[in-house]
């Protein structure tokens, strides 16, 4: 059980906190109260791949914030919540590049195609698969709608 991930964001908090950088230091202590609230809730330590799905949970939350604020017109909150996304997206792996995500997709489509599957059920079965495989490197939304595309 690699656990790296939990260590460096209370070291980013002790450097926030002695840079004197109250907006990240915010970001940065609601990660780790959501992953505390999640270690607590399973009453055991995360690793760092469910430490990634928090984070990723918490980069989902501040996308629909930011276009909900976009779209009430109140752009000072949405720059608030672009600040709080930059700081989260740290703390992700590296983003897989769109060549390593239509790689991912199509070979996720071959191995449903294989099965025999088709029609709604084929597009979570291939969900599944390129979720497991870019975990934490994709924004899945925008991988959705690719796959929709490829199988409609």
């Amino acid at each position: 059980m690699s656990n790296t991930l939990k260590p460096q964001l209370s070291e980013a908090v002790k450097t926030a906190m002695r840079a004197k950088d109250s907006a990240r230091l915010g970001t940065l202590r609601f990660l780790l109260a959501a992953v505390k609230q999640k270690e607590i809730d399973g009453r055991r330590e995360l690793d760092d791949s469910e430490i990634t799905a928090v984070i990723e949970k918490q980069v989902k939350q501040r996308r629909e914030s930011i276009a909900a604020f976009e779209k009430a017109g109140r752009l000072e909150t949405a720059e608030q919540e672009k600040a709080e996304l930059v700081v989260l997206q740290e703390f992700l792996p590296q983003a897989a590049t769109p060549e390593e995500v239509d790689a991912a997709v199509q070979a996720a489509i071959a191995e449903v195609t294989r099965q025999g599957v088709s029609g709604p059920a084929a597009i979570g079965k291939v969900m599944g698969i390129v979720k497991t495989a870019l975990a934490g490197r994709a924004d899945m939304s925008a991988i959705s709608a690719q796959v929709k595309t490829k199988l409609a």
